[in-house]
């Protein structure tokens, strides 16, 4: 992916090297617990976050470490991406007649305290729409590729850019329309509706990449594919069956693999929001 040269985000907020300390999130669930619902029971943790009350007052305890200087590189590299979410989206949605609100992207250390609740990095990227910010532990991208599989540069640009994407479907009133659904369905209705919401924000991904490559060539040969092997690493039925060895389809939040790829390439192949249906007809 070419982006050196390229324009750097003022909407970086750099908290990596403070170290938050926090027994519980919100009301009482715990960061561990949290996990072990991702992992096991197939709750999606940053729905459960988006439940918690905003925290007020001072985490109960701080301190600032040195940061690890190779990772300077990487949050670079994440301005650019988060930069050029910011033209890309703000043109679209002034097409659109709209007013783009840019997002703030939140760079942190082992864990974080967000308007959310608090969240440790075993989380994984997350987007909080009460204060509208994009946050993420840059160590997960060591996961993406020891992990996970899933190296490259535009596979890092392709997680950015989903959780953006659930920036756009909160600032065009998607996600409150979901989440208020959520309330009235069952659990595994309710998981399904979030599988739509989640293969919704991998096509508008796939749209921004459109977009940032005719206005900006972007792309190198082998991008699409780094972010086509990042969506299948971390679909559900991947990733249940890792974890748990067999798959569960109605604790599904995030769809499969095949489901994020398609969804991915629908965006990036049109590079039209309209495209981005998941919610038509039977979905998926």
């Amino acid at each position: 992916m070419r982006w050196e040269d390229e324009r750097r985000s003022e909407n970086v907020e750099d908290r990596r090297g403070i170290r938050v300390s926090r027994g519980m999130v919100g009301g009482g669930i715990g960061t561990l617990v949290l996990v072990l619902l991702s992992l096991y029971l197939g709750i999606d943790p940053t729905f459960l976050l988006n439940q918690a009350p905003p925290v007020s007052g001072p985490p109960t305890g701080t301190s600032r470490e040195a940061r690890p200087p190779e990772e300077d590189r990487l949050a670079d590299f994440v301005s650019v991406v988060l930069a050029d979410t910011e033209d890309t989206w703000k043109e679209l949605f002034r097409r659109g007649g709209k007013t783009y609100r840019e997002p703030k992207l939140v760079l942190f250390t082992d864990a974080v305290e967000s308007a959310c609740g608090f969240a440790e990095s075993a989380v994984g990227p997350f987007y909080c729409p009460k204060d509208q910010k994009v946050y993420i532990d840059l160590g997960f991208y060591r996961e993406l590729k020891d992990r996970f599989h899933a190296p490259g540069d535009f596979a890092q640009a392709y997680v950015i850019a989903h959780e953006v994407g659930h920036h756009v479907q909160n600032l065009l009133g998607i996600s409150e329309k979901v989440q208020n659904a959520r309330a009235r369905l069952s659990e595994a209705e309710g998981n399904r509706l979030s599988v739509r919401l989640e293969l919704q924000a991998d096509c508008l991904a796939g749209v921004w990449a459109n977009h940032a490559n005719r206005a900006r060539k972007i792309l190198e040969a082998g991008d699409v594919e780094e972010a086509l092997g990042a969506a299948s690493a971390i679909g559900d039925d991947r990733l249940q069956k890792q974890t748990r060895g067999f798959v569960v389809p109605d604790t599904f939040t995030h769809g499969t693999s095949e489901q994020r790829v398609r969804w991915f390439q629908a965006g990036i192949d049109s590079g039209e929001v309209n495209r981005c249906n998941t919610f038509q007809g039977a979905g998926g």
